[in-house]
Formats: C-alpha cells, sequence, structure tokens
C-alpha cells in the first residue's frame, strides 16, 4: 500500500486495516504534538486510494475493521469520504467499522445529514482529542478550539450514531491549573457522555514548544503522585451513562480500565491505594509514547 510520511493510529486500531487518505493534520498547531510536523496537510489522489483498497481485499482479508488515516480524515470532502466508504463496502464487505481521527473543525464543516450518511456506509467511530476541558490550559497549547465547541462537536458526533472516542491528557495543565484542568474535563466529558474515554500522561516530545519551554524553565512537568491526584480529580468529576474510562496507555503510570458508572467507586478506591504506595506503579524507563 502506498504510504506518505508516518502513519499514525488509535491503541484500539491496533490489528486494523490502515488506509491513508490524508497525509499530516488539518490543524497541526498544538504545543504537545510533533505527529505530523514534518508532514504537510494533503488529500490523497483517489487513483491510489483505490488502488490501496484493491490491494486490501487481496491481502487484508482476515482484518475486520478499517481506520483511515491521518490526523483528520474526516475533514475530507463529503463526496469523496462517501465515494471512499462506498468502494471499502463494495470491496471489503467484511470490514464491520471504519473508524477516523476528528477534531471540532472537520465536524462542524459536516452536517448531521451527513454524517448519518458517513455513519450509514460504515463508520462507526470517530476519535477525538479533547486534552483538556480548561478553556485557559486550551488556548495555553494552542488547540484551536474551546469547551463549549468541544462538547457542541462532541454531542453533533454522538447523535449521528457514530461512536466517539475521546483522549484527554494529564499534566499538560501544570500543577498551577492541575485541579481546575480535572475538574473541567470531568465536566465536559459528562456533558459529551462518549462511549470511550482515553486518559494518557503528558510525555514531552522534543522540538515541541511545550519540550522548549519546559527546558527554559517556563512549563512543570508533573510527577506520577501528581499525575495520579489528576486522574482521581478528573474521574471524580466525570459521569458517564455507559462508557468506558481507560488510562491503560504506555504513557501511564497506573494502568486503569473501569465501565461507568459500575466501576467508578472501585476505580477511584484503587487510585487512592496507589497514592498511598499500596500498589506499585510503572517504572520511568516503562513508558512510552
Amino acid at each position: 500500500m502506498d504510504y506518505q510520511g508516518n502513519i499514525f493510529r488509535p491503541p484500539s486500531e491496533a490489528y486494523s486495516i490502515l488506509l491513508q487518505v490524508t497525509t499530516g493534520c488539518s490543524h497541526n498547531k498544538c504545543t504537545f504534538c510533533r505527529m505530523y510536523k514534518e508532514s504537510r496537510f494533503s488529500i490523497k489522489n483517489d487513483d491510489i486510494i483505490m488502488a490501496d483498497i484493491d490491494f486490501a481485499a487481496q491481502h487484508c482479508r482476515h482484518q475486520n475493521r478499517l481506520f483511515l488515516c491521518d490526523g483528520d480524515a474526516l475533514i475530507l470532502p463529503q463526496k469523496r469520504l462517501v465515494k471512499i466508504l462506498s468502494a471499502i463496502r463494495e470491496k471489503l464487505p467484511w470490514v464491520t467499522r471504519v473508524g477516523v481521527y476528528a477534531n471540532t473543525k472537520s465536524i462542524r464543516r459536516k452536517s448531521r445529514e451527513e454524517l448519518e450518511e458517513l455513519r450509514n456506509l460504515g463508520l462507526g467511530i470517530a476519535y477525538m482529542g479533547l486534552e483538556s476541558g480548561d478553556d485557559v490550559t486550551l488556548q495555553a497549547i494552542n488547540k484551536g478550539s474551546d469547551s463549549a465547541r468541544m462538547i457542541e462537536m462532541g454531542k453533533k458526533i454522538r447523535k449521528s450514531g457514530i461512536k466517539l472516542s475521546i483522549t484527554v491528557l494529564l499534566g499538560i495543565a501544570q500543577k498551577i491549573r492541575s485541579r481546575i484542568h480535572a475538574e473541567e474535563t470531568g465536566r465536559v466529558l459528562t456533558a459529551i457522555d462518549p462511549e470511550y474515554v482515553g486518559a494518557l500522561s503528558l510525555m514531552l516530545t522534543p522540538e515541541t514548544p511545550l519540550y522548549n519551554s519546559w527546558q527554559k524553565g517556563e512549563f512543570y512537568l508533573l510527577n506520577a503522585a501528581e499525575m495520579l491526584e489528576e486522574l482521581f480529580i478528573m474521574l471524580d468529576n466525570t459521569e458517564l451513562s455507559d462508557g468506558y474510562f481507560h488510562a491503560n496507555h504506555a504513557s501511564n503510570y497506573l494502568p486503569i480500565k473501569a465501565k461507568l458508572p459500575a466501576d467508578k467507586a472501585a476505580t477511584m478506591e484503587l487510585i487512592s491505594r496507589a497514592l498511598q504506595g499500596k500498589i506499585n506503579l510503572k517504572p520511568e524507563a516503562m513508558r512510552g509514547l
């Protein structure tokens, strides 16, 4: 298959067919991220995309999920997305779910009817990076959206029938706004009520503005205990009607997997025990992006 630049996908898409339809990220300005810094955003030629689908039809017959790469494939014009999803349905009939990264800009450009059309063609899940529900923090990391817009667009995806997985970032608000970040993130998650929440712990990446600020002593990176305290407060302020709250990414000090609301109390007790030193945390050397 034809790949241009680095390919990134959510952890839950590890065994999916990866179909690159765009290169880079349509926003590409977040201060903590350099995933797509070397990739200029572009939409791949339809002929290449269709050839890759034909390749998958021959060589990927044991994978029943497909992920549209890269950073924000939902930004594609509706007609092109419909053409791609229709070809997937025709040539890869064993694929039961298509996933995509999405941000508030791309969701906003799609009408409710267009999102429902995509859902009916097999788009089953969208992954959205919230990072924080705190507007001050969102502005500081140059996320390009505020909490009100995050809630609006998250609800829009949910109402279309497409499942939503939201990523939040522990430690992104430094110590000074840690509690506010945790409480406000819980507020936004509760308002959106997604099917999945994934909490990652911040790991600074060289050649990013945030890393440079840290080197200058202008950014405080939370330690393991402070990350866990933030996770505890965030979970305490999050109410999901029927969703999963996971912090089992390689970056996390304490892997947790909770189904809310049923597992909330037990999971908070687990975090409390870890804060009391009764549970060993993942060694720093074992953490990863």
